[in-house]
């Protein structure tokens, strides 16, 4: 496994043959025969089956012939294994029972000791199985880092300005670091129990830190998504770090331990390479919005997006962001095919 061209891109050694491809979200919504396995089961129970989240997972490298797996999970899945009552409610997404906004409340929340080993055990299960499934075919870990889920659990749901979260940050900087912390070990074993079980590389998603200014993600961020990646850096596996709306936090959040930074479409790679330090693998960039565009838009995007990663150490193409519900499959298996066409 350690040969295969995503991981060497990955760990910066620049491949000689097709562009390596996966898409984040390319496991869900957008596939008719996920929607028929899952008819009847909720998302997050979809997330503990064991062998209805390898199947989700393995489904879009069936499909598309992408050259990674992404471990079909969400964000909130850790918390819930926890203990945490949350849902995801359609056309919302995830809502707390018991939003966190006081100290006592960080307080009460559970701890993190046997009891949650145990309780990863669905996704220790999972893994294993999607690994079997895919044969050579990498599988990439997953987990949300700590500002978005602490913000879900603060906000209670999806929230657009994240006042809430901001304001504890601001004004009760200690309970904020308590609860960031918790949510640190929260993902950071998630991810480790991903890693033991046969993933080769993990991405940490944090879909909302493009709110924050820089000072404010060095001041009560980074070191916690420092935490969360540090239980995973004894193992020889690729870290990818990947914010939305992220591109003025880079370098800071490459700082917290990640050794590849995944770039969203707001910026191009070449531009992102000016900021990184030299020799950092980059994944990106295709603008997910050319997906509803002609067949002539998405190749000319794509071909840009080699052209601006062609000067990194390795460069493993994505998304800017994840891929929409409403896309076409058929779009996305031939933009893949597009990709395995072109050489460097």
């Amino acid at each position: 496994m350690a040969d295969a061209a995503l991981l060497r891109e990955l760990r910066g050694e620049r491949g000689d043959t097709h562009p390596s491809v996966w898409f984040m979200r390319q496991a869900g919504r957008s596939l008719p025969e996920y929607r028929a396995l899952r008819e009847g089961t909720t998302m997050l129970d979809a997330c503990v089956r064991p062998d209805m989240a390898a199947e989700i997972t393995v489904q879009p490298v069936r499909r598309h012939g992408v050259d990674a797996g992404v471990f079909f999970s969400d964000i909130v899945v850790p918390a819930r294994l926890a203990g945490l009552g949350v849902e995801i409610r359609p056309g919302v997404g995830p809502v707390f029972d018991h939003p966190i906004r006081t100290e006592a409340d960080v307080d009460a929340l559970p701890d993190l000791g046997d009891a949650y080993e145990a309780a990863l055990e669905p996704i220790r299960e999972a893994v294993r199985l999607t690994v079997a499934e895919l044969g050579t075919t990498p599988l990439i870990g997953f987990a949300g880092a700590p500002f978005t889920v602490a913000s879900y659990m603060v906000e209670g749901g999806p929230s657009r300005d994240h006042l809430r979260t901001r304001a504890l940050m601001r004004g009760r900087p200690e309970v904020w670091a308590k609860l960031a912390a918790w949510v640190a070990e929260l993902s950071g074993r998630f991810l480790r129990a991903q890693v033991l079980a046969g993933a080769s590389a993990v991405q940490l998603f944090d879909s909302w830190v493009g709110a924050l200014g820089a000072d404010m993600y060095r001041t009560h961020v980074q070191e916690h998504s420092a935490a969360a990646l540090a239980r995973i850096a004894d193992l020889p596996v690729p870290r990818i770090h990947f914010g939305v709306g992220a591109s003025h936090l880079l370098t800071p959040m490459l700082e917290a331990g990640a050794s590849v930074m995944g770039v969203d479409h707001r910026l191009r790679l070449d531009e992102a390479l000016e900021i990184l330090p030299p020799g950092t693998p980059v994944q990106g960039n295709i603008d997910p919005a050319v997906l509803f565009t002609s067949e002539q838009a998405r190749f000319a995007e794509a071909r840009a997006v080699l052209a601006a990663g062609s000067g990194a150490s390795g460069h493993v193409v994505n998304l800017g962001h994840g891929v929409p519900p409403d896309a076409d499959p058929q779009v996305l298996t031939d933009l893949v095919s597009f990709l395995h066409e072109q050489r460097p």
